[in-house]
């Protein structure tokens, strides 16, 4: 197929989805103002304040007739996550240089028995992929806004009374059930409020997802730890992220060490094998080695990571985006961009359908616009993702095999540009043949040289579904 390993190489641009520079909190400019609460007909909550919640309710804020409200406990979110985006994302969702701390231009890719691929030559000087730090990106989304008039809540949501006729009854309200913190409480205050549309933004565990009978997914655990290395050493990593494969860091994923601020993440995750997480997280340090040596831990982060969409996106007049919807692709773990994407597209299209806050959509019409088209633009692309880590993340030989391919200039250019741009970019038809013919001599050569995988078995955990 077209795609064969071409897209292969998303896995190492993608890998990227980790790290940023300090936000100024300086007041965004050219903000229009919101409409006034005597206007407002419907109320739309969000609930979750990462990039999907906060870009969605950006957009409802913005809409004359619709009350917005955002609702997130942690209001210094600092998610466990790579921290990279596209540079696509940068110019899409107008984002500043001061959320972006790094702008890594090389990424060193080193295979299980040691062999070293550095890739990014066929970068222009003006590409790079940007890593953020999270609590800098989210709490600039959110204050954006809040700026167009999104009424932002510190708050956890405990529960949501869902009532039985709300795919059909326009007049039923959901009941959103939440403790409400002040600044500097450790007790939050149970409230409820009252409104006619949800978005689940709220990740992983989401409680929106729980109360609409969303369904399950299998999930990663990703482990990262910010580690602080000392000056001299945090010049290698200036334009630089690394990428480890092998299944001592990880028995169907990689190993990072990306670049942040002033420090470093280094971190793994796995599906298969979720109880030696900690195990794996060793063995990347290890691999790192002397380049992270006589560093000091400043943070320690775990976060569960969707593996598939949830079986339901929609029900009645609730729509999951981000991680909640299952947004994160196979093979490189990547899902700011397309969190933020999905709580854009999402909001856009039920503005559309509330005409101005004039009605309610029906589940019918909130599948058939945002899910319907967010699946055609990127179905496609979680699909050959999880082929690709089927094929190279499943055994060390294709490991091997993996590392030494991102030497093709070919594949190189191809990945940069489908990561950097989301968009296929031309590929070559000859140089799909030669690099079909490329794989399949890797993959024999790497299957003669690799060292054979640990054997583990947990049968009880990899069951488990949230």
């Amino acid at each position: 197929m077209k795609f064969t390993l071409v897209t292969l190489a998303g896995v190492v641009a993608s890998a990227s989805a980790f790290s940023a520079s300090s936000f100024t909190g300086k007041s965004l400019v050219g903000v229009p103002s919101s409409s006034s609460a005597l206007d407002m007909k419907y109320k739309v909550a969000v609930v979750g304040g990462g990039p999907s919640g906060a870009c969605a309710a950006e957009i409802f804020a913005q809409e004359k007739g619709i009350d917005t409200v955002l609702i997130e406990r942690k209001l210094d979110n600092a998610k466990p996550c790579g921290g990279a985006i596209p540079l696509c994302m940068v110019g899409e969702f107008d984002l500043p240089e001061s959320v972006v701390d790094r702008k890594v231009r090389q990424m060193n890719l080193v295979s299980p028995t040691g062999v070293e691929v550095s890739i990014g030559s066929t970068l222009k000087p003006d590409e790079y992929i940007g890593m953020c730090r999270r609590e800098i990106l989210d709490q600039y989304l959110r204050d954006r806004a809040q700026q167009y008039g999104a009424e932002i809540v510190n708050g956890l949501v405990t529960s949501i009374d869902v009532p039985a006729d709300h795919k059909t009854n326009e007049d039923s309200r959901y009941t959103i059930h939440y403790q409400e913190y002040t600044e500097g409480s450790k007790a939050g205050v149970a409230k409820t409020m009252d409104v006619d549309v949800i978005v689940g933004a709220d990740g992983a565990n989401s409680r929106v997802a729980k109360a609409m009978d969303a369904g399950l997914y299998n999930f990663a655990i990703a482990f990262q730890e910010r580690i602080k290395i000392p000056d001299e050493k945090m010049k290698f990593y200036e334009e630089m992220a690394e990428m480890y494969v092998g299944d001592d860091v990880s028995p169907d994923f990689y190993g990072w060490v990306f670049p942040k601020y002033d420090h470093v993440g280094v971190g793994t995750g796995t599906v298969v094998n979720r109880p030696a997480i900690k195990q794996y997280q060793k063995a990347i340090r290890d691999r790192a080695g002397d380049k992270i040596a006589g560093g000091k831990i400043i943070k320690v982060e775990a976060h569960p990571i969707p593996e598939h969409y949830r079986p339901r996106r929609v029900q009645g007049r609730i729509a999951l985006v981000g991680d909640a919807a299952g947004y994160v692709t196979k093979c490189s773990g990547e899902g700011i961009y397309f969190a933020a994407k999905s709580g854009r597209m999402a909001a856009e299209e039920i503005v559309a359908l509330m005409k101005g806050g004039s009605r309610l959509p029906s589940q019918a019409e909130i599948e058939s616009t945002y899910i319907k088209k967010y699946d055609n633009l990127y179905g496609p692309t979680y699909a050959v993702l999880d082929i690709l880590q089927r094929v190279f993340y499943s055994n060390n030989g294709a490991r091997e095999a993996f590392v030494e391919l991102c030497e093709s200039k070919y594949v190189q250019q191809v990945t940069f540009d489908s990561y950097l741009y989301k968009t296929v970019q031309g590929n070559n038809p000859l140089d799909d043949l030669k690099l079909l013919g490329t794989t399949i001599k890797s993959l024999i050569g790497g299957y003669k040289k690799a060292k054979p995988d640990a054997v583990f078995s947990n049968p009880e955990e990899s069951k488990k579904r949230i």
